[in-house]
């Protein structure tokens, strides 16, 4: 039996994996792991403000594609940034936000002549999820969530939204 579910709230999709679950043995459950408009607000409103202002250069200022060192310009140090969107997604799980399995929504280049060395040359969005979050973040900006100015919104990283 195949059952396909679309349109559903993300509270009766996290209530119906959780059924599902029970039952796992008899079952093969494909979760819909996909980014949406809603799990992106969602994602970027769990950063930390640097962060945050991070994700928004790859999305806006890199249209999904941008050099780390024009990050490094503006942010400073990455560290932070990078752990706080590393965090962001297992918390997300945990919180039932997305389904496990849900891939990172940006990651890091690594320079292809250096492969050992692993220093980031830059960081991408695959293509498919940059309108999706800049869909976002224009939602996110006209409810007013954040400023236009990340630096002056006062978010903690384990806020939960």
């Amino acid at each position: 039996m195949k059952i396909t579910i679309e349109g559903a709230s993300e509270e009766f999709e996290r209530k119906l994996l959780d059924l599902v679950a029970e039952h796992r043995h008899e079952l093969t459950v494909i979760a819909d792991t996909d980014w949406t408009v809603e799990r992106a607000e969602r994602y970027l409103r769990s950063l930390t403000a640097g962060a945050r202002r991070f994700a928004e250069m790859v999305i806006v200022d890199g249209d999904g594609y941008i050099d780390a060192d024009q990050l490094r310009r503006v942010i400073g140090k990455l560290n932070g940034p990078t752990v706080a969107l590393s965090r962001a997604i297992p918390r997300g799980v945990r919180a039932g936000w997305w389904p496990e399995g849900t891939k990172a929504p940006i990651n890091p280049v690594w320079d292809p002549d250096h492969p050992s060395w692993h220093k980031n040359i830059a960081y991408e969005m695959a293509e498919q999820n940059v309108p999706v979050f800049r869909a976002a973040l224009t939602q996110l900006a006209s409810a007013g969530t954040f400023s236009a100015d990340p630096a002056d919104d006062d978010q903690d990283e384990e806020e939960q939204p």
